[in-house]
């Protein structure tokens, strides 16, 4: 395992899709940062200590985000299949399921790594704009929060990376779905009953960007649990599929 953790992520140091990755994330910052300095009648909204870092966690994981580990991960499970390399892999012998696992693995570390890159951005905005307002308990809260968000998404967006992998698309088609399902949070947060159950709405809430009861954030946590056992069902579906075909090939 460790050295197939390893090759995965050699590979994708070869990729420009961590370029992207990279961009993408730098660009929603830049955005709600571009965002916060529209007045009001108090003024800036960036002249409120912890506005920025708060903003942006629902414009990142609404809009951007999802849809990049969405297809980050889609695309370290489909390219073998794309390329035609994964035939010769499994003559070294590879087991597939912990190929498969390994990229998992690897796109779950990304998917915190992004959401850890943000909050670093973010920090650094909010100690030059309020150093003299931020707290030790702030820093660490939103820390928590950021890290949460980058769990969530991963198992948020999971089913959708399974689900293109066992269907064989493009990798590009985990990127529209997870936007289409992302987005769809806007709406879903009207409600509380949805907010709660609802993916992505959910993950925002067990982060702490919505205030939930005990019985709304154990709701929240069950149904992104869930979410992760459906795409490892799809996945070993998949893997079985696959298996059943090789052999009736010979």
């Amino acid at each position: 395992m460790r050295k197939m953790l390893w090759a995965e992520w050699r590979k994708l140091r070869r990729s420009s899709i961590i370029l992207l990755t990279v961009f993408a994330t730098v660009l929603i910052a830049v955005i709600v940062l571009v965002a916060g300095r529209e007045t009001t009648v108090d003024g800036f909204y960036l002249s409120d200590a912890g506005w920025y870092m708060t903003m942006v966690q629902p414009w990142a994981t609404m809009f951007v985000l999802p849809a990049i580990v969405a297809m980050l991960g889609s695309y370290m499970i489909c390219r073998e299949e794309q390329d035609d390399t994964l035939k010769s892999l499994l003559l070294i012998p590879v087991n597939e399921t912990t190929l498969t696992a390994a990229k998992m693995i690897v796109t779950f570390v990304i998917s915190i790594l992004i959401y850890l890159l943000l909050f670093a951005i973010t920090f650094s905005v909010e100690l030059v704009l309020h150093h003299t307002d931020l707290s030790v308990g702030m820093v660490l809260s939103f820390f928590k929060s950021y890290l949460l968000e980058g769990i969530g998404v991963f198992l948020a967006v999971s089913p959708i990376i399974a689900l293109v992998s066992y269907t064989k698309k493009s990798y590009w088609l985990a990127l529209l779905l997870a936007e289409i399902y992302s987005f769809a949070g806007l709406f879903m947060s009207m409600s509380n009953l949805t907010r709660t159950f609802y993916p992505i709405t959910a993950l925002l809430g067990v982060a702490g960007y919505y205030e939930m009861t005990t019985a709304n954030l154990i709701g929240s946590i069950f149904i992104l649990l869930v979410c992760g056992c459906l795409a490892v069902f799809i996945l070993l579906l998949h893997r079985h599929g696959g298996k059943e075909k090789r052999h009736h090939g010979k």
